[in-house]
C-alpha cells in the first residue's frame, strides 16, 4: 500500500535533482506563470522557450497585453497554433484590467472565471504564485498517476477528471503544494513518459501497479475516440502588379482570425483541371484568360487536432484585376509580413 507523504517526497526529491532550468521555472509572477502554461498547453518546451521570451518581452505585463491590438497578439502567437488561446489571453487580459483594477487575481474561483482559463490552468497559476493546495491534473499527471495506482477509470470522463483530482489532492502536501504541482507535472514530462518508460530507473518502481504487472502501454485508459476529418483546400497567391490578396478567417472554423490567400475548400483532391470547374473557380476568377496559373505546392499536408489538411498552392499572375476580387483585402505584397497568418501559409511564404 503506498502512502501519500511518500509519494509526494519522492516527487518533490526527484524533482529537486531532475528539473529543467526554465525561463518561468523559480517565479512567482502569476502573469508569466500564465503565459507560460498557456503556451505549454500544446507545445513542446523547446519550442515554446522561444515563443516565451518573445512574448514576455513584448507584453511584459498585463496592461501592456490588454492595451495591444489583437492582430499583434496573433501576430506574436504565430506558429504555435491554438490560436484561439492567443485571442482568449487578450480578452483576458482586458478582464483583470476592467474587473481587477489591472491586479492579477489571487483567489483560485476568480482566476478560474477569466477566458480561456480551465481548472488545470486556475490550479497551476495560485500554486505556482502564491503556493494554495489546488492540484495540477494534465496528460502527464493522468499517466504517471494511473500507472501508479493502476486506475481503470477513463481519463476523458468528468467522472475520471474528478477522481484524478481528488486523488492528486490527497497526495499532495498543502505546505509544498506549489513544489509538489511542480514535480508531478516534471515526473510524467520526463520519467513517466508515453512510450518507452525508463521504468527500471524510476523511484517507484517497486510500488507501480503497471510497470509490476506488465500493463505501462495500458494506461492511461481513455473512452472515446475522436473522428479526424480531411479536408483539402487549394490556396490562390494572387498577384496584380505590386499587390497581393488576402482573406480573413472568420467564424468559428479553424484559424479564426488569421489571414491567408483566397481559398477554394473540396470534399476530395481536385486536379486544377478539375477545379477549374468548379463553381467557386469560376466566380473567383471570372476570366480565367487574363491570368497565368502555377502550381508551387502539391499535397501539402497539415495536421492539427482531430484534422488532417492537404493544401495546394496555385502563384496567379494578372493582367487585369477582375471585380470578384473586391472581396478580398488588397495589400501590398511588401507588407505580407504585417499580418498574422497560419502555418500552412508560414510554410509557402518561407519556402
Amino acid at each position: 500500500m503506498l502512502d501519500n507523504s511518500f509519494i509526494s517526497s519522492q516527487l518533490i526529491d526527484w524533482f529537486e535533482s531532475h528539473k529543467r532550468d526554465l525561463p518561468w521555472r523559480g517565479i512567482n509572477d502569476p502573469y508569466k506563470i500564465w503565459i507560460s502554461e498557456i503556451i505549454l498547453q500544446q507545445t513542446r518546451v523547446n519550442q515554446g522557450w522561444d515563443y516565451y521570451t518573445r512574448f514576455i518581452e513584448r507584453f511584459p505585463d498585463v496592461k501592456t497585453l490588454a492595451d495591444a491590438e489583437e492582430v499583434e497578439v496573433l501576430k506574436y502567437w504565430q506558429g504555435l497554433g491554438y490560436y484561439s488561446r492567443a485571442r482568449n489571453l487578450h480578452a483576458a487580459a482586458r478582464m483583470i484590467m476592467e474587473q481587477f483594477d489591472g491586479k492579477f487575481p489571487e483567489d483560485y474561483d476568480s482566476v478560474l472565471k477569466l477566458k480561456g482559463i480551465g481548472e488545470y490552468t486556475a490550479a497551476a497559476i495560485v500554486s505556482f504564485a502564491w503556493n494554495k493546495p489546488y492540484p495540477v491534473v494534465d496528460g502527464n499527471v493522468f499517466r504517471f498517476i494511473s500507472r501508479l495506482l493502476g486506475i481503470n477509470e477513463p481519463i476523458d470522463t468528468g467522472v475520471g477528471k474528478k477522481l484524478f483530482t481528488q486523488i492528486v489532492g490527497k497526495l499532495m502536501n498543502p505546505k509544498h503544494a506549489g513544489a509538489f504541482n511542480q514535480a508531478i507535472m516534471e515526473f510524467g514530462a520526463l520519467q513517466c513518459v508515453p512510450a518507452s518508460p525508463e521504468c527500471n530507473i524510476c523511484p517507484f518502481a517497486e510500488k507501480c501497479y503497471a510497470y509490476n504487472s506488465n500493463q505501462v502501454i495500458n494506461f492511461p485508459v481513455k473512452q472515446n475516440k475522436v473522428k479526424t476529418k480531411t479536408r483539402y483546400f487549394h490556396y490562390f497567391h494572387i498577384r496584380f502588379q505590386d499587390y497581393t490578396y488576402l482573406n480573413k478567417r472568420t467564424g468559428r472554423d479553424i484559424w479564426q482570425n488569421l489571414y491567408e490567400f483566397p481559398c477554394i475548400e473540396s470534399e476530395e483532391p481536385l486536379s486544377f483541371e478539375q477545379l477549374q470547374q468548379t463553381e467557386e473557380f469560376k466566380k473567383l476568377f471570372p476570366e480565367p484568360n487574363h491570368g497565368k496559373y502555377k502550381l508551387v505546392v502539391s499535397g501539402k499536408k497539415h495536421v492539427l487536432t482531430h484534422r488532417i489538411l492537404y493544401a495546394n498552392f496555385y502563384e496567379v499572375i494578372l493582367n487585369k484585376e477582375p471585380d470578384s476580387l473586391s472581396a478580398f483585402m488588397k495589400i501590398l505584397s511588401k507588407d505580407l509580413d504585417i499580418y498574422p497568418i497560419h502555418r500552412l501559409m508560414q510554410f509557402y511564404l518561407e519556402r
